[in-house]
């Protein structure tokens, strides 16, 4: 390219996160990035906004190539606000991640990490969702250094269709057996809740849940990969049209 790529990044995780800052230390050599993220973990936030409170952001960091902002809204209002009022140029791409845990199957439609690469794709922008099935805060993310690099310059070379995002999933390991291109698996969330007994009286909620596989045969899912040791890459559509049910319900109705 005959300029640096411009990158925007943003996470579920807050700016300080680990995963956040291994993008920013593995694309800053060769990028100029603008990273606008939440100022305390959003995760679940999917693309939820916040239209009832006024959004504030702090920049937190500026050098030459690179600028960082915290925001007190969700990883969708952090690209909102960084497309609409920080830009410099038009971003190449737009970035989510690296997430601290997995972001398969349906965890996908829960995720913000996702939802800054669906936001992304809804303003006419490439856009990536990295995540690493890895909860801790200090998990080891150099195995995915050069899956990142090379996932980031091909899509801005080749580019990807309106209204798609790539969702990228790495396995917990120091090692991959490859990368797969893969369906989202079909899997939903049982057991969701458990009830606690507040101490001043009254029950109290956490979300909890295990995650119930419902075609765990299947070898072409993002399941799949991650469980056999591959990166899952998973190419995602933000068109909900059921198009297989036009015709049927049109003679119904």
């Amino acid at each position: 390219m005959a300029t640096r790529p411009y990158l925007l990044i943003s996470n579920d995780d807050g700016y300080f996160a680990g995963g956040i800052n291994f993008l920013i230390e593995t694309l800053a050599p060769m990028a100029d990035l603008l990273v606008v993220a939440p100022d305390g973990p959003r995760s679940g936030q999917s693309c939820a906004i916040t239209p009832i409170h006024p959004l504030r952001i702090k920049e937190v960091r500026n050098e030459p190539g690179l600028k960082v902002y915290k925001c007190n809204g969700t990883p969708v209002d952090c690209v909102k606000v960084a497309l609409n009022e920080l830009v410099e140029r038009r971003p190449d791409l737009v970035i989510g991640g690296i997430n601290h845990g997995d972001n398969s199957s349906v965890n996908s439609h829960y995720s913000g990490t996702m939802g800054v690469a669906t936001e992304g794709a809804l303003q006419g922008l490439p856009s990536i969702a990295f995540s690493l099935c890895n909860h801790s805060e200090n998990a080891d993310f150099s195995p995915l250094r050069p899956y990142i690099v090379d996932l980031v310059f091909k899509a801005i070379g080749v580019g990807l269709p309106p209204f798609t995002c790539l969702n990228v999933n790495f396995p917990k390991q120091e090692k991959f057996a490859g990368v797969k291109v893969c369906r989202m698996a079909k899997s939903h969330w049982t057991q969701e809740t458990a009830r606690r007994e507040h101490p001043w009286g009254g029950d109290y909620y956490w979300l909890v849940g295990h995650c119930e596989e419902l075609e765990p045969e299947a070898t072409d899912t993002d399941r799949w990969a991650l469980a056999n040791g591959y990166v899952a890459i998973t190419p995602t559509t933000l068109d909900n049209t059921a198009y297989g049910l036009i015709d049927v319900l049109s003679g119904v109705l």
